[in-house]
């Protein structure tokens, strides 16, 4: 597995379109978080902006190879582990940077109640949250489950916005609970809603890659 996850990181990187989804998240960061709002309010929109970008990350990861490519690499290492290995690459790299954006907000908000590490604390897990939802969203907006480039982009986009908003959604819970310590001045991380999350990437990720074994 740690090969794969080379091979489709070096993938990645090579292709440089991770440039637009990590383009788009530093929009979202300049344009939302102000330099001395609430910390808990700016880490809570930093890690709902999260979640579209690591959606759109995945998608990449599991199109990015060229079928030749993929129909060699999935008769050497089996098509599920394959594409497990691009989901993960996918999911980790959104994850990595939200955890930079986490301290640079903790950096520049306002902390009046909340620590330095608490804030951290708390914006860590609620980032992880929304970054799940998204791989989750992006691993079922793509193949082997839609493979229409037109139907995935709605798909994807469709399924990001209800990720947010939809009650009982990890990511809508996370943000919830950084709206509510934000009022509060209280740094309560969201752990439940991590949890949630991860169990939900764990799900589709095992359902897509039982798929595409079936399927491709």
């Amino acid at each position: 597995m740690t090969a794969l996850l080379r091979y489709q990181s070096g993938l990645l990187l090579r292709s440089q379109r991770w440039l637009a989804p990590l383009l788009l998240y530093a929009a979202f960061i300049g344009v939302g978080v102000q330099a001395g709002e609430p910390v808990l309010g700016a880490l809570g929109f930093t890690a709902a902006a999260l979640l579209p970008v690591s959606a759109w990350t995945v998608r990449i990861c599991l199109t990015q190879e060229p079928p030749a490519a993929r129909s060699v690499v999935a008769a050497a290492a089996g098509r599920g582990r394959a594409h497990l290995a691009a989901l993960l690459t996918g999911a980790a790299w959104p994850v990595l940077v939200g955890t930079v954006a986490v301290l640079a907000v903790t950096a520049i908000g306002d902390r009046r109640g909340v620590t330095p590490l608490a804030a951290v604390l708390t914006g860590l897990p609620a980032a992880l949250a929304c970054a799940l939802t998204g791989a989750a969203v992006g691993a079922l907006a793509s193949r082997p489950f839609l493979r229409a480039p037109g139907w995935s982009l709605a798909a994807l986009v469709l399924g990001s916005l209800l990720a947010l908003v939809t009650t009982g959604s990890p990511a809508k819970l996370a943000m919830t609970v950084l709206v509510a310590g934000a009022r509060t001045a209280t740094a309560e991380p969201p752990w439940p809603a991590c949890g949630g999350a991860l169990l939900l990437a764990a799900a589709t990720a095992a359902l897509a890659c039982r798929a595409t074994a079936r399927l491709e």
